[in-house]
């Protein structure tokens, strides 16, 4: 299985060629007026230009899962929380764009949990009152719809059983619970993206992480093991479990879900 995912991996490089990293947006906006997905998060969401292939984030991809009608404008970032998000400005970048009938996407954890890096620490008492205070209600307050994403799994597992643990599990139960507290929708992102893991095993799951040989990328010379971030192939299925969410909610955006069982080209 690893081979056939790194054939596939090697064909996808070339998605990324035209983007830069930071803040991107996809999508036609100027052919209709359907609505905007604004992203909310982090380095496992950003998106990445070609320099650092074979890289990519979930919110990169995510407009492939969503007809020409909506346009994906994602705001992530690597190395930031829920709290510094805040705190350079980011969110209001969002708040003074967003208009009614958009969505903000929220995925925040990875960072909140680095105790040992204050600039990004933020408790989980306090992540939850962001995501309430400033994210939830700084959307509502402009008339747009808050989606709450809990944060995707890291290949993190028990070797004695191959399952995958609940990445950041404090921070994923008071995003479950604020969700539920405010009635806002939720894309359960740790659950599904663990599912997938345990499904495909740890082994394969280094084709869906940023697992790279020595060589086999020119800007990687000795090779990568990260096993938080993802390849395009894994950044695609990543996204592809975030679309599957939305098209069950109820929500106007989950009409626009499209290609959730299509095959990777």
């Amino acid at each position: 299985m690893r081979g056939t995912f790194r054939a596939v991996a090697a064909g996808l490089t070339t998605l990324v060629a035209a983007t830069t990293v930071g803040l991107a947006t996809s999508g036609d906006a100027g052919a209709s007026d359907g609505p905007t997905v604004y992203i909310a998060s982090d380095s496992t969401a950003q998106t990445y230009n070609a320099s650092y292939a074979p890289q990519a984030g979930w919110g990169q991809m995510l407009d492939r899962f969503f007809d020409d009608t909506v346009t994906v404008a994602n705001h992530a970032i690597g190395g930031r929380s829920s709290r510094s998000f805040i705190e350079e400005g980011r969110l209001d970048t969002i708040l003074n764009e967003i208009q009614p009938g958009d969505y903000l996407f929220v995925q925040f954890g990875h960072n909140d949990a680095s105790w040992d890096k204050p600039e990004r620490y933020t408790p989980p008492e306090d992540y939850q009152e962001f995501l309430r205070n400033d994210y939830i209600a700084g959307a509502r307050d402009r008339g747009a719809i808050p989606v709450i994403v809990t944060p995707v799994s890291r290949r993190d597992y028990d070797p004695a059983t191959g399952k995958f643990n609940v990445s950041f599990p404090e921070y994923v139960d008071k995003a479950v619970e604020v969700a539920a507290q405010e009635d806002v929708p939720l894309v359960d992102l740790s659950a599904s993206s663990r599912a997938y893991l345990d499904a495909i095993g740890p082994e394969a799951a280094k084709d869906v992480f940023l697992w790279t040989d020595p060589g086999e990328y020119p800007n990687r010379p000795d090779g990568t093991q990260d096993n938080t971030h993802f390849q395009e192939y894994g950044a695609i299925e990543m996204a592809r479990l975030v679309a599957t969410d939305v098209a069950s909610l109820d929500v106007p955006l989950a009409g626009h879900v499209e290609g959730i069982g299509a095959a990777v080209p």
